[in-house]
């Protein structure tokens, strides 16, 4: 386990960037020309992110980034 130390100012900037990052991977999947295969690692990072997310935004900013979970069935 790490830990780090950060004042206010970088924890709002740490936030900017994940939020960023989450909001450009779930524009990109919207995108149906992107293979599944592409996707799937796009959720995949996009879980990492909302992770590290959580533990610096407050549980009202966490709640506009949770995703609804797919059932097996739609995911093919």
């Amino acid at each position: 386990m790490l830990g780090m130390l950060v004042n206010e100012k970088e924890v709002k900037e740490i936030q900017y960037l994940i939020k960023r990052e989450m909001d450009e991977i779930l524009f990109d999947l919207k995108d149906e020309r992107i293979d599944h295969i592409v996707k799937r690692a796009m959720e995949e990072r996009y879980k990492i992110l909302f992770s590290l997310f959580k533990r610096v935004a407050s549980p009202s900013e966490c709640l506009k980034y949770i995703r609804k979970q797919r059932s097996k069935a739609n995911k093919g």
